[in-house]
């Protein structure tokens, strides 16, 4: 790809960083780059109408994300055969435990969730969908870094920097690797305050009909509400769904 469009687009990650609206000085900062060659690849992004750009004073003007991004979001989610198959049966499952349920799909080393349904509590997880994670944080990522083949798993922890970045119950390289076998055979995985603190969460795997893991489904809510005996009942329910999207994709228990 030409390396001007390359670092064109990799201007638009700075909008995924909390920050809705950016200056041209801002993101001259960020990028590194000149200030008359950020200009001019935001004016090509603002007339592809990926970027828009508002006008609050004479010297203030800012850009924020353009509607062409949410065009073509919405043509890849559609794209999603295992999106449009599965929020149904998240509703239901929704409906049923009033905790948010999450899907989550590999991309590349990371885990990303491309589906949620929020339930009515006041109470939540604040995770978007389009959210990124790392593969040994939460329920849903460990779960899919459980299923990737040793191999995979293996170039995936080498990257980890496990002092920094593991939770208390994981202190090192075989810690985790032994956690992640456990995962894997008995088939779900549980969470606790790993992506927000004095939440939890509970995953099961979702196959497609080669028998590979494609997809994790999680129910998430807060500890408070989490007593055993619902606990249960949201392992219970969490993994009927799952299996029942896995059918529908073709699984063959």
């Amino acid at each position: 790809m030409n390396q001007s469009v390359v670092k064109a687009l990799k201007l638009l990650d700075f909008f995924l960083e909390g920050q809705k609206e950016l200056t041209l000085g801002e993101i001259t900062q960020k990028s590194g780059m000149p200030k008359p060659t950020v200009f001019r690849f935001l004016s090509s992004l603002e007339e592809c109408g990926m970027l828009m750009k508002s006008r609050h004073t004479g010297q203030d003007v800012r850009y924020h994300l353009g509607l062409k991004l949410l065009e073509l979001g919405n043509v890849v989610a559609d794209q999603l055969e295992i999106r449009t198959i599965s929020k149904p049966w998240m509703e239901r499952l929704c409906h049923d435990v009033n905790e948010d349920v999450l899907l989550a799909t590999l991309d590349g080393n990371e885990a990303v969730y491309i589906e949620k349904i929020e339930s009515n509590q006041k109470v939540r997880l604040h995770i978007r969908v389009g959210k990124r994670s790392n593969l040994y944080t939460g329920s849903g990522p460990k779960l899919l870094l459980a299923f990737l083949s040793e191999e995979q798993r293996k170039n995936v922890i080498a990257q980890i920097n496990i002092e920094e970045n593991a939770d208390h119950l994981i202190q090192s390289e075989e810690a985790l690797f032994h956690h992640l076998e456990q995962i894997k055979n008995q088939g779900y995985s549980v969470s606790v305050g790993e992506q927000e603190r004095e939440t939890i969460g509970i995953s099961y795997p979702i196959r497609d009909y080669s028998n590979q893991v494609i997809a994790a489904l999680s129910v998430s809510g807060p500890v408070s509400r989490m007593h055993e005996q619902f606990l249960k009942e949201i392992q219970w329910k969490t993994k009927e769904t799952a299996l029942n999207i896995s059918r529908e994709l073709g699984y063959i228990e």
